[in-house]
């Protein structure tokens, strides 16, 4: 924690004090800066909105004072990875502007251009191992895919409790309707012995006034001959030999 307190700081210095003096003196980073911005900006000028400023004395002290910001920020230790990855994109274009040694036909200045160009990529090394500090902290693409896995687990996790559940109330709604089924048919077989109960005793009730309504008129016939023979006999003696 004490080195990163230090080196920030340290690393910081140069582009604040670079930032501080472009904004004081523009025309000598505005005369390295304008053949590289002939070849990129000027060829697409015209196609960019009038809010983007393209003239070179504008950008070199956009570029100033994002050098002070940035350089001010990270020294402090507010928001060092971004205000680290703000320096190194704007060193990128200072360097590809200002120190091109491959273009400098004196010896003694191609050195010293090829100087400035290699302290420049070492700058940029650590601003792009600032920028990457997490302070011990997982990184941000760690992160984004351990939150990608959870809510993939969650996801899982909540299509088998509902299809758990789903199971669950299939079960019990099959379980009722065979406790309905088993009721009716219990029902049902009760009705039948009771009819079929009910039916055989009326039957048996039938059957045993038949059989009593049968003797009836078999004793009736008995009495009616009786009477017959009777009232042969009756007449028989009556009537003369």
């Amino acid at each position: 924690m004490i080195m990163r307190r230090i080196a920030r700081p340290m690393l910081a210095a140069i582009f604040v004090s670079g930032g501080i003096e472009q904004l004081r003196n523009p025309k000598p980073p505005m005369q390295a800066a304008e053949p590289v911005l002939d070849k990129t900006v000027g060829k697409v000028e015209d196609k960019l909105p009038d809010e983007i400023p393209t003239d070179t004395e504008t950008l070199v002290k956009i570029d100033g004072m994002v050098k002070i910001g940035a350089g001010l920020a990270l020294a402090l230790n507010k928001f060092p990875r971004l205000a680290a990855l703000l320096l190194a994109g704007s060193l990128i274009p200072t360097t590809a502007a200002g120190h091109r040694f491959w273009e400098s036909e004196d010896p003694q200045e191609r050195a010293a251009q090829q100087t400035h160009f290699f302290k420049n990529m070492g700058l940029l090394g650590g601003l792009m191992i600032a920028a990457g500090d997490t302070h011990g902290k997982p990184s941000v693409a760690w992160r984004t895919k351990r939150a990608a896995r959870l809510a993939s687990e969650r996801m899982h996790g909540t299509a088998a409790a509902a299809g758990g559940a789903a199971t669950g109330t299939t079960a019990a709604i099959a379980g009722k309707v065979q406790n309905v089924t088993d009721t009716a048919v219990g029902k049902a077989q009760k009705l039948a012995d009771t009819a079929s109960g009910k039916a055989s005793k009326l039957a048996d009730t039938a059957s045993g006034k038949v059989q009593d309504a049968t003797g009836s008129m078999k004793g009736a016939a008995k009495g009616y001959k009786k009477g017959l023979h009777a009232a042969k006999g009756t007449v028989a003696s009556v009537l003369p030999g």
